[in-house]
């Protein structure tokens, strides 16, 4: 397989002599930097959060969300939903410093991410609850009564 891009013709391809299509210029670096960048990029040199990932799922009478994101405490995050629009943030600063003999040295770091979700009409709103344990946030959607699926029945003909 090979690792060129394939294009369609148009706007953002040119054609050679030969009627071969290759992408413009400015398309090729706006797709090689809105790629995400190698794992060994984001585990060796980034000194802040990464994105986490999400897991969502949804079961009869509620949803789930569950992020992992070791390292924090709960006073780290925010949880905010404003108009069907859950977000959940969170901000790290770290401070080190160490005085030996003649040498001073002073590290400090910050960090933030911030993740937001539509969630669908049958969200009970007033009964969301969120918990913190063991690097992992999880966050209760219950459905609302009427969402609820029922289970199936029969139903007798008269």
């Amino acid at each position: 397989m090979s690792n060129l891009v394939a294009t369609k013709k148009g706007s953002a391809t040119k054609s050679n002599l030969n009627g071969l299509t290759y992408p413009m210029w400015s398309s090729w670096i706006d797709e090689l930097f809105n790629r995400e960048l190698p794992t060994v990029f984001t585990s060796n040199f980034n000194t802040g959060i990464t994105l986490p990932k999400v897991n969502i799922r949804e079961t009869k009478d509620s949803y789930y969300v569950e992020m992992a994101v070791p390292g924090l405490k709960k006073t780290d995050f925010t949880i905010d939903l404003d108009n069907k629009v859950l977000s959940i943030s969170a901000e790290s600063k770290e401070e080190n410093e160490a005085n030996e003999d003649n040498l001073i040295r002073r590290e400090f770091g910050y960090s933030s991410f911030k993740r937001s979700f539509s969630l669908p009409e049958t969200v009970n709103e007033d009964k969301i609850k969120a918990e913190y344990k063991e690097g992992i946030l999880s966050i209760h959607l219950p459905k609302l009564e009427e969402a609820i699926q029922k289970p199936a029945r029969s139903i007798k003909i008269a």
